[in-house]
């Protein structure tokens, strides 16, 4: 079995498709496919030590999931099945998408409310990412002047998601055992 899980929300395709791109910079013993919450297990999750979370951001700064229109469930169903695991010993990284432009005042919002869910259950959090760079007004997931994990923007900044993905996979290597 893989050593990192890999499991994402979405809603137009765009957060499997960085997922991929991830999954591709690795051969399957050290990571295994994405997979989609919709049809993950809280014993999917709780099978590895290591995982990397991705979300869009929807609306107003929400979770993808049925309250927010999305065509299947996602994080917002899923996060109840596993509210009474325990997540400590466990390292988890997050990554997110927003529109910096078409939704300045909740820029990749999403980020802290998997940051909160998985910390509250003894997790450890990696991967902070610098603000620099980006055009927001304002975001819930920047916390000491850092986002709590990778940001990226396929609306505005697409020519800069493989440099950011690369850059973040090195910044998390030594906490995940990477080879990088």
């Amino acid at each position: 079995m893989a050593r990192i899980g890999l499991f994402f929300g979405s809603n137009t395709g765009n957060t499997r498709k960085v997922a991929k791109m991830i999954k591709k910079r690795f051969d399957d013993d050290t990571m295994a496919d994405p997979l989609n919450v919709n049809r993950a297990s809280a014993e999917d999750f709780a099978a590895y030590d290591y995982l990397i979370l991705g979300t869009p951001t929807l609306g107003e700064g929400a979770l993808p999931g049925l309250s927010v229109e999305t065509d299947a469930e996602s994080w917002e169903e899923f996060l109840p099945k596993i509210d009474d695991l325990n997540f400590a010993g466990k390292t988890i990284a997050l990554f997110g998408l927003g529109d910096q432009a078409g939704y300045p005042n909740e820029f990749v919002d999403a980020l802290i409310e998997l940051h909160d869910f998985f910390s509250a259950r003894g997790a450890r959090i990696v991967g902070a990412w610098p603000i620099a760079g980006y055009d927001f007004n304002t975001s819930q997931a920047v916390v000491d002047d850092q986002f709590v994990g990778l940001a990226l923007d396929l609306d505005n900044q697409a020519d800069q998601t493989a440099q950011r993905l690369d850059a973040w996979l090195k910044l998390i290597a030594a906490d995940f055992q990477l080879p990088l």
